[in-house]
């Protein structure tokens, strides 16, 4: 897919002022890791993960979107009656129906003739709320679309902290499926897109691709954050940048870039090891990519564009900087979107 007339225009974002480190859950683990002989310090060693983020108890999803999505508008100085499409795009969200994206649409003042849903897609459903919004503004159909979400890991952390710690049935072995669901943090992003018309930054959407190999799709499985999530970690990372090797190359030729071209890169934030198997992979040097995993942990679907906004923040994109966001989910799914980073 191409496009020549949409802007990836402004973020905004929400992170969680609670810091809880990898030493301190491993603190509240202790129950289980004296049961099963683990050294300390082992979940920091095999993720890269220091540190993660929550939300309060309590906190509704859609009330924090509400002020990422505020943010996003302020930044993009954008009227909102000019917004056609309103997308909620996390794997949290506030119950089953309505869409969380209604509060959000209200809260905001966007007008009636907005087209408002929730996108479900584990951790691409933001980049996948962007492709809708995008494809409309390409159509003509709307001039402007916001994609929001908010993802809090607290409940799905702590519910699996006291399963290790009282259910005596797991082994060494099968406490591997649980690791994933230590590394999740929280976080709140609002990305948006406008066309070229609108648009003070000139920060072009190229296009991009996506790429399913849903034959996976039992590697990583949740019944709810308030539930427990099972994860085969090894075989999701293997089999995820295997899927994420053969969409790159559909999309560097469909966004006609080769590997020199690219100057920057964000990925989906899962750990160290990932992180370096999928760049060797890719024949990318991780050099040019900005990672938040460090300390924000995975953040769901808000991992890529939370990550993308920071980088901003900090000024790792100067104008004209060709970006790929190299987006990879459960399911198998993979989205891969190139930018063309503006200036105002």
């Amino acid at each position: 897919m191409r496009y020549s007339r949409v802007v990836l225009e402004a973020f905004g974002y929400v992170l969680p002022e609670e810091i809880v480190t990898s030493d301190e859950l491993e603190q509240r683990l202790a129950p289980a890791y004296q049961r099963l002989r683990l050294p300390g310090g082992r979940l920091e060693l095999m993720t890269g993960i220091r540190q993660r983020r929550f939300f309060p108890r309590g906190a509704m999803p859609g009330r924090i979107s509400i002020e990422s999505g505020r943010r996003a508008l302020a930044a993009a100085g954008i009227d909102p009656r000019h917004v056609g499409a309103l997308v909620h795009g996390s794997v949290c969200r506030d119950y089953l129906e309505p869409a969380t994206a209604c509060s959000v649409h209200h809260a905001l003042g966007l007008p009636g003739e907005c087209l408002v849903f929730d996108a479900s897609n584990a951790c691409l459903g933001i980049l996948t709320g962007m492709l809708h919004v995008a494809n409309m503004i390409e159509l003509g159909q709307i001039r402007a679309g916001l994609v929001v979400g908010t993802e809090d890991g607290r409940a799905l952390v702590e519910k699996t902290i006291e399963r290790l710690n009282a259910d005596a049935s797991i082994d060494r072995r099968q406490i591997k499926q649980f690791v994933a669901s230590l590394t999740i943090g929280s976080a709140s992003v609002a990305v948006l897109l406008c066309d070229a018309e609108l648009s003070r930054t000139g920060g072009r959407l190229l296009g991009g691709t996506v790429l399913a190999n849903s034959a996976e799709h039992e590697l990583c499985q949740s019944e709810g954050l308030e539930v427990f999530m099972r994860t085969d970690s090894e075989q999701l990372m293997l089999a995820g940048v295997e899927t994420a090797a053969a969409a790159f190359e559909r999309f560097l030729r469909e966004v006609n870039w080769t590997r020199a071209d690219i100057d920057a890169t964000v990925c989906h934030q899962v750990g160290a090891a990932h992180r370096k198997l999928l760049f060797d992979k890719l024949g990318l040097s991780e050099s040019l990519d900005y990672s938040t995993f460090e300390v924000l942990g995975n953040t769901g679907a808000a991992a890529l564009p939370v990550t993308m906004a920071l980088a901003a923040e900090n000024g790792r994109f100067p104008p004209g900087c060709r970006i790929a966001m190299l987006g990879i989910g459960s399911g198998i799914n993979c989205q891969m979107l190139g930018v063309e980073w503006g200036g105002r």
